[in-house]
C-alpha cells in the first residue's frame, strides 16, 4: 500500500465520522425514545414526530447544502455540521420537556447534511479506481454508528439495573435515556478535532481559482505520475462548465442531465420508502411487537448493528469489482424477499393471555381491568392493543404493551427475525453504500452540488414520512400489513432499477460527465 493509498483511507474515514454521528442518532433513538413515551407518555404521534424530527429538519439542510457547500467549501459545511452534531447531542440530553426535546433533536437534524457532504468531498479527491470503496466508507461508518448505539443502549439499560456501586449513582433507571442521546458529544467532539486537520476539496480549490493548492492536495492522495492528469480532467471539466454558461434552471432542462436526475430520484426515493429507517430507528419496537421483552428487544437490536456491518464491509469489497447496478439488483431482491417474510411472521401472530400468565405480570397493571381480555384469542395485534386500550385505558395500555404482548402473542418470533435480518443485510449490500456512490458520480460537475441537495431533498422528505407513519401504520393497519407494503414498493423500484440504472464502476468523474451530456 503507497502512502497517497493509506493517507486517502485516513481522510476518507475521518471525514466519514459524520456517518458514523448520523448513524449513532438515528440507532440511539430506538432504545431511547421507547423510555421517552414513558417518562413523559407521548401519543403515537407525537412518538413518530420525537423519531422523525431529525429527518424533517434534514429537508431544509438537503436543500441549503449544496449551494453552502459550494459557496463555503466542503470542509467548512463538514465543521458547522460537527458542531450541530454536539449542541443537538447536549440539549437532547438536558431536555425538559417533550418540546425541547423535540426541537433538539430537529437542531441535530441540519447535521445530517453530512450524508451528501462526506461522499461528495470523498469522491472529488479520490482516483476513480477507488473512488467507490472510499466512498463507501462513509456507508461503513453509519452502519458502525449503528451498531455502537445499539451496543450502547443495551450497555446502558443493563447497568440501569445496578442497585450498588458508582453505576447506581447515576440513577439510570430515571435517566438512561438522557444518557444514551448524550453520549453523542463524544463521537461529534472527534469528528470536529478530526477535521482541523482535513484539506479542502481540490476540485473546489480549482473552481475557486486556487489551482496551487489544489495542486499541492492532489499530490498527496494520488501517485506522482497522475497528478498533471488529474488536474487537467479538472480543469477542463470546469472550463466546460463555463463556457456553456446556463443557469441552473436550463441546465436541468438538458434531456441528458434530468434523465441522471431521474435515475437520481429513483435511487433516492428507493432508499427509504421500503422501510430502513423503520427498521433503524424503531427496531427495538419492532422487536417487542414481535414478543420480546425490553432487555431482549435491545439484545437483539444489536444483532442489527453486526449484520449492517458485515454485509457494509462486503459491499465495500464488490462495489468496485461487480459495479453499483448488480449490487442494487440483488440488493433489492433480498429487501422483496426479507421484507415478504417478516410481513408474513406478523400476519400470523396471534394473542391469547391465558389465566396462568396473570399472576406474574408487573404490579402496575391493574388484574381486574385485564378480566374481560384473560382466554380470549385475538386474530391481530391491532384487535389485541384495541383491546389493552378499552381495558386498561390509552396510558397504561401503552406503557404495559410490551410486556402484555411477551405474555400473548404466539408468533414464530424466529421467521420475523430472520425477515429483519435478511432485510438490514440487503439494503447494506446495495441501497445503503450504493445511493452515495451514485450521486456523488452521476452529475456533471457544473450542478453537482445543486443536484445532490435537490436529491438529498426528496431522500430526508421520503425518510421523514417513514418514519413519522410507522408508529401510526402499525397501530391502525398492523406490523404485518405494513411490512407487506415496504416488500411492494421493493418490488416496484427493483423494477425501475433494472431498466434505468446506469454502470459508472472504473469511471473518472469527468469521463462519465462527458460520455452522458456532452
Amino acid at each position: 500500500m503507497t502512502r497517497q493509498t493509506r493517507s486517502l483511507i485516513i481522510l476518507s474515514s475521518l471525514v466519514s465520522l459524520g456517518g458514523f454521528l448520523f448513524g449513532f442518532d438515528a440507532a440511539i433513538i430506538s432504545g431511547a425514545g421507547g423510555l421517552v413515551v414513558r417518562d413523559f407518555g407521548l401519543s403515537d404521534l407525537q412518538f413518530g414526530l420525537l423519531v422523525g424530527a431529525p429527518s424533517i429538519a434534514a429537508i431544509a439542510a438537503g436543500l441549503l447544502v449544496g449551494p453552502l457547500s459550494d459557496l463555503l467549501g466542503r470542509r467548512l459545511m463538514l465543521i458547522i455540521v460537527a458542531v450541530l452534531y454536539a449542541a443537538s447531542a447536549l440539549a437532547s440530553a438536558l431536555a425538559p420537556d417533550y418540546d425541547t426535546l423535540v426541537a433538539a433533536r430537529a437542531l441535530g437534524g441540519f447535521a445530517f447534511a453530512s450524508l451528501v457532504l462526506a461522499p461528495l468531498y470523498i469522491a472529488e479527491i479520490a482516483p476513480s479506481d477507488a473512488r467507490g470503496r472510499l466512498v463507501s466508507i462513509n456507508q461503513l461508518n453509519i452502519v458502525v454508528g449503528f451498531a455502537v448505539a445499539y451496543f450502547a443502549g443495551y450497555f446502558i439499560i443493563q447497568a440501569a439495573g445496578v442497585v450498588d456501586g458508582p453505576i447506581a449513582a447515576l440513577n439510570l433507571d430515571e435517566t438512561a435515556w438522557r444518557w444514551m442521546l448524550g453520549i453523542e458529544l463524544l463521537p461529534a467532539g472527534l469528528f470536529f478535532l478530526a477535521l482541523l486537520i482535513a484539506p479542502e476539496s481540490p476540485r473546489w480549490l480549482m473552481v475557486r481559482g486556487k489551482e496551487d493548492k489544489a495542486r499541492a492536495v492532489v499530490a498527496r492522495y494520488h501517485a506522482a505520475e497522475n497528478i498533471d492528469a488529474e488536474i487537467e480532467e479538472i480543469r477542463d471539466s470546469i472550463e466546460s462548465s463555463r463556457s456553456k454558461a446556463k443557469t441552473p434552471f436550463h441546465v436541468f432542462l438538458n434531456v441528458g442531465v434530468l434523465k441522471l436526475l431521474v435515475i437520481g430520484l429513483i435511487v433516492a426515493v428507493a432508499q427509504q420508502i421500503t422501510g430502513i429507517n423503520a427498521v433503524y430507528f424503531y427496531a427495538q419496537t419492532i422487536f417487542e411487537l414481535a414478543g420480546a421483552g425490553t432487555n431482549a428487544a435491545f439484545a437483539q437490536a444489536t444483532a442489527i448493528g453486526i449484520v449492517n456491518i458485515i454485509f457494509t464491509l462486503l459491499a465495500i469489497l464488490a462495489i468496485d469489482f461487480l459495479g453499483r447496478k448488480p449490487l442494487m439488483i440483488i440488493g433489492l431482491t433480498g429487501v422483496v424477499v426479507s421484507m415478504s417474510l417478516a410481513g408474513f411472521g406478523f400476519q400470523q401472530a396471534r394473542f391469547t393471555l391465558h389465566a396462568q400468565d396473570v399472576p406474574s405480570l408487573s404490579a402496575e397493571i391493574d388484574r381486574t381491568d385485564l378480566a374481560p381480555m384473560v382466554g380470549v384469542t385475538y386474530e391481530s395485534d391491532v384487535a389485541f392493543r384495541e383491546a389493552l386500550y378499552d381495558s386498561l385505558g390509552e396510558d397504561a395500555a401503552r406503557i404495559h404493551q410490551p410486556e402484555l404482548t411477551n405474555k400473548a402473542i404466539d408468533i414464530n418470533a424466529g421467521l420475523v427475525l430472520a425477515g429483519i435480518l435478511g432485510f438490514v443485510a440487503s439494503f447494506a449490500v446495495s441501497l445503503g453504500p450504493v445511493m452515495w456512490v451514485l450521486l456523488s458520480e452521476i452529475f456533471p460537475n457544473r450542478i453537482r452540488g445543486l443536484a445532490m441537495s435537490a436529491i438529498t431533498f426528496v431522500n430526508a422528505g421520503v425518510s421523514s414520512v417513514v418514519q413519522v407513519a410507522f408508529p401510526l401504520q402499525v397501530a391502525n393497519l398492523g406490523a404485518g400489513f405494513t411490512f407487506y407494503t415496504y416488500a411492494a414498493f421493493g418490488l416496484l423500484f427493483l423494477v425501475l432499477v433494472f431498466i434505468f440504472l446506469p454502470e459508472t464502476k472504473q469511471k473518472t468523474l469527468e469521463e462519465w460527465e462527458a460520455e452522458r451530456t456532452g
